[in-house]
């Protein structure tokens, strides 16, 4: 049964607006109907008659000529609905976080997202996928920190990044650390073209090894050139023959040298009386040895990917890189404005 109708007085300033409405181009269905019901209402018309023309029920038409007559241009638009009561809430995301906390089932390396959910019991898994997207948090990726419990880390790091920055005028400042144990490993290699046309290259997985080769590597850090050489094993002999050809490459010189606290580096109690001027980086702090970087190039650049057929084949390929560096050596910019000690708080670290 229609309600009975009501009768619609507009104002001029309604009247433009509804008007405007019809007339454009971007109005919406709904809006451009509901304009059209309270235009024809105004002049009159019956409730079935402007339903007719409009195209649309009756009591639809009774609906609008209602909330216009209580509401004005206000009761033309929706009425804010509740929805569906969500599923999962915060309470939800806080179990979720709390499980993290906890150590995955025995015999699981870490959580994943059906581990997670199965836990749960009364979560889908890819509601649980969902809130650790939006969370970024990764459940794969893994990051290493290193804490460094030198009492001393401050004025330590001080010192060798005040060499960085400021050297002592007319002194050499090295760089020096070993890469250990690169070996010479021979992997078949070459193009592979997939069954969709791209090509890539590809290596076999299986190899020959030919031996190893200890790198020991000096920085110059104004210039950024390379002294390299090799040896068989990494020990305080090789160490000081290595050191006593760089020094004989500066004769006449100051000389600055970084290295890390590694034993090979610092039970040498002649040579370091000898030689002063020994800068020794924070306990677990090597980053802070430039040379560090420059292994890092060597890496990416040179090793990775590669086959070698014996060790001198690997050694003269090292070489080779060496020279093409020093040919385009840059030295290293240390970007950092300060140097300071402090300990991590609110970190959350499960300890297994």
């Amino acid at each position: 049964m229609i309600p009975e109708a009501r009768e619609v007085h507009l104002s001029r300033k309604d009247r433009k607006v509804l008007e405007a409405c019809c007339r454009s181009p971007v109005t919406l269905q709904r809006d451009l109907k509901r304009a059209r019901i309270v235009l024809l209402a105004a002049d009159g018309r019956s409730t079935r008659s402007i339903a007719k023309e409009v195209g649309v029920q009756p009591r639809i038409v009774s609906l609008w000529r209602h909330r216009y007559a209580d509401h004005g241009l206000e009761g033309l638009q929706d009425k804010p609905r509740p929805g569906k009561q969500p599923i999962y809430t915060k309470t939800t995301d806080k179990r979720i976080l709390k499980l993290l906390d906890k150590p995955p089932p025995q015999g699981f390396a870490r959580w994943t997202g059906p581990l997670l959910a199965e836990a749960l019991g009364d979560v889908d898994v890819q509601y649980v996928w969902r809130f650790l997207r939006s969370h970024k948090i990764d459940l794969v990726a893994r990051k290493s920190w290193c804490e460094s419990n030198d009492p001393n880390f401050t004025a330590k790091a001080a010192d060798v990044v005040g060499l960085y920055v400021a050297p002592p005028a007319k002194a050499i400042v090295l760089c020096v650390d070993e890469k250990p144990s690169i070996q010479a490993l021979e992997r078949a290699q070459g193009y592979l073209k997939l069954p969709n046309g791209r090509a890539l290259t590809g290596q076999s997985h299986d190899y020959k090894r030919h031996g190893t080769t200890t790198l020991f590597a000096a920085l110059e850090v104004a210039t950024g050139k390379i002294i390299a050489t090799h040896s068989k094993r990494r020990r305080r002999v090789e160490f000081l023959d290595f050191m006593n050809s760089v020094t004989a490459a500066f004769p006449n010189r100051k000389l600055h040298v970084i290295l890390d606290n590694l034993n090979t580096h610092k039970k040498n109690e002649d040579w370091l009386k000898a030689h002063p001027n020994v800068h020794f980086t924070p306990t677990s702090a090597s980053w802070l040895n430039q040379v560090e970087v420059w292994f890092s190039i060597l890496q990416g650049q040179s090793l990775s990917g590669t086959s070698f057929t014996s060790l001198k084949q690997l050694q003269e390929h090292i070489d080779a890189y060496v020279n093409a560096y020093n040919d385009r050596a840059e030295p290293f910019v240390w970007t950092k404005k300060k140097v300071r000690q402090r300990r991590f708080k609110g970190r959350r670290i499960t300890q297994l």
